[in-house]
């Protein structure tokens, strides 16, 4: 994650009774930040390298899927140099009128292929993409 989200989320999990936070607070969690020097919740770590070497180190160990939780700056670095293996977008049934691109800054187009897109009865929709062969 990024250090923003980070700072935001340690800043509730560590306390919270929420369902969730157990799962949250024991889980491994890499902040890629330039800027925080420490990183005090339990499980985190801070990733200060390249974006695309950190990320790949980590895609190199075993273990799960990764989830990459991060505002749209976050989001669009990891997009523009292609280090995402799948994408999990939900469309909610609202129209604010802002927002940021989530894909901003791409050198070149790229093909998303379509694996999977499923609707729930508020109205939102996952789609599930993952980047076209090249």
């Amino acid at each position: 994650m990024g250090r923003t989200t980070y700072e935001e989320m340690a800043g509730f999990w560590p306390t919270s009774d929420d369902e969730y936070a157990k799962p949250m607070n024991d889980i491994r969690k890499v902040v890629f930040s330039k800027t925080l020097t420490k990183a005090d919740w339990a499980q985190s770590t801070i990733a200060r390298g390249d974006l695309t070497d950190e990320i790949t180190a980590l895609k190199r160990e075993p273990g799960k899927d990764m989830i990459a939780w991060g505002g749209a700056a976050f989001a669009q670095s990891l997009s523009r140099l292609r280090l995402v293996d799948e994408y999990r977008l939900v469309v909610q049934p609202v129209a604010l009128g802002d927002g940021l691109p989530f894909f901003a800054g791409l050198t070149a187009p790229f093909v998303l292929d379509l694996v999977e897109a499923r609707a729930y009865a508020d109205g939102a929709v996952l789609h599930v993409y993952r980047p076209a062969a090249r």
